[in-house]
């Protein structure tokens, strides 16, 4: 092994984010008993109206100031609590919205954690002074039955290195897929292509939609294709395919006004309903030069992971997909932030243990694999995986990486791979860039500093880094100084 000629220094700054359990989002309180919700509804019935105006008014006293519109919040409650309720009689808005306050609970997204950052340039630069520069950056929240969501926090990198932070926004801001969304038939078609069904059967729905369809329509035409069909066993399988896109995949809009600071990304779907793990966001610059903002992360279910990609022009409008094809799955994806040789390339851990390079000419499916990295050093004897997306510098990639070691303690290292063929790798760290200090190994998951993105700025690598997932703080490197380090350490 070659020797470094200097040690490599790494500055671990003062700024630190922690978590903040006043920050609450409603949610459908669902008692999953359709007989208990009747009889909360027989209740509330017979309160007489004249006492309905004093009821409400006493709610919103306590609720209204802690959420951006609790009408709307105990409006929705109500419609979705009254599908289980028939021969309604036609109710005062004061009374809707009294049984909705009745089916509506706080949840506080940040209650038990905020951590595993990932961070890039904001997409407004105005305002600014010459030198400095506005970063978004993205968190894992984790609430109450360890749910995790996606939030967002502002800050600026001023001349000499000082980060200021936007004061986090008072109200979280969410929004919900449309409950019975539009596909394209074209875009649909590839997808189920993209996860190998292409077969009669499927071309048989299709030839009975229109080129725009519903999700309902769908279901509608699934339902009497089933029926017609000599094996309807083996239409089941197609048609779970096709139910399990129109679910998976959806678009989230937010109201204009709603900052990204302000935007919780809550699970949308049973798929991710145990939570939505670790986004590794990169600001993606494509051929023509126009820039998307795509971030990949893990949707949970209790049993199963789900490899999923995030995509946002503006941070107001979000298209969650799924990702198929043979190496996309486990955890930790991370996208390049260009195409490299007209293909795209993301970094992957597939088979749970080894560091992998990928290859394909469509963002949502991924075939073809080599591997790059497996555990070697003490330090990450356990498995390997990625801090996020590499980094272009004009020496070759930087690769932020986190190993496993002894007592399931985690580690940042780093990896440098040629610019024009990632899957060579220049050099690789042989101790860590960054273990936990005595200060950082306690907390909700002890021994581990992590993070799932960095940027450069000023010749200085910039780490937002969690500290045993119950709070970020930042290091900073200087990028010219690591490059020469892994040059000097080799393969």
């Amino acid at each position: 092994m070659i020797q470094q000629t200097r040690p490599l220094r790494v500055t671990r700054r003062s700024e630190t984010f922690l978590s903040d359990d006043k920050r609450v989002i409603p949610r459908y309180l669902d008692f999953g008993h359709g007989p208990r919700i009747r009889g909360i509804f027989r209740r509330l019935l017979k309160v007489p109206e004249r006492q309905v105006p004093g009821m409400l008014d006493e709610v919103l006293r306590d609720f209204a100031g802690r959420h951006r519109d609790v009408h709307q919040a105990f409006g929705s409650s109500f419609e979705q609590a009254a599908k289980h309720v028939r021969a309604l009689p036609k109710l005062s808005e004061n009374r809707r919205l009294l049984i909705g306050a009745y089916f509506t609970l706080e949840y506080s997204i940040e209650s038990a954690a905020l951590f595993n950052p990932s961070i890039v340039s904001h997409p407004d630069q105005s305002k600014l002074e010459e030198r400095d520069h506005r970063f978004l950056m993205s968190l894992r929240a984790t609430g109450e039955g360890h749910v995790s969501s996606i939030v967002f926090r502002r800050g600026v990198i001023h001349d000499g290195g000082r980060m200021s932070f936007d004061v986090p926004p008072r109200y979280a801001c969410t929004a919900k897929p449309a409950p019975d969304p539009t596909f394209q038939k074209n875009r649909f078609l590839r997808k189920l292509r993209e996860m190998g069904e292409s077969d009669a059967a499927v071309m048989a729905v299709f030839d009975r939609l229109s080129d725009t369809f519903t999700r309902s329509q769908m279901r509608g035409v699934l339902e009497r294709i089933g029926k017609e069909m000599e094996d309807p066993a083996a239409f089941a399988a197609v048609a779970r395919e096709m139910d399990w896109i129109a679910r998976a995949n959806y678009t989230l809009q937010y109201p204009p006004d709603c900052l990204p600071s302000e935007t919780v990304i809550f699970p949308a779907t049973e798929f991710e309903q145990n939570g939505m793990e670790d986004l590794r966001l990169v600001q993606f610059t494509d051929d023509d030069g126009s820039t998307m903002y795509y971030g990949t992360y893990t949707a949970f279910d209790g049993r199963t992971i789900h490899p999923m990609l995030l995509e946002t022009p503006d941070f107001n409008t979000f298209h969650v997909s799924t990702l198929t094809g043979r190496y996309a799955k486990n955890k930790g994806l991370a996208l390049f932030p260009r195409k490299v040789d007209g293909q795209y390339l993301m970094v992957a851990r597939w088979d749970g243990e080894s560091l992998y390079l990928l290859r394909s000419s469509n963002l949502y499916i991924w075939n073809v694999s080599q591997k790059l990295h497996t555990p070697r050093e003490p330090w990450e004897l356990v498995q390997v995986g990625n801090c996020g997306s590499p980094l272009e510098t004009e020496d070759g990639w930087i690769l932020l990486t986190h190993g496993v070691g002894a007592v399931r303690e985690y580690s940042i290292g780093a990896m440098l791979l040629d610019l024009h063929d990632p899957s060579k790798v220049i050099g690789r760290m042989r101790t860590p860039l960054m273990s936990p200090t005595p200060e950082e190994r306690e907390g909700y998951v002890p021994n581990v500093v992590y993070t799932c993105g960095s940027m450069i700025h000023a010749g200085q690598l910039i780490i937002p880094y969690a500290m045993s997932d119950s709070r970020t703080g930042f290091a900073t490197v200087a990028v010219k100084a690591l490059t020469e380090h892994l040059r000097q350490c080799g393969k």
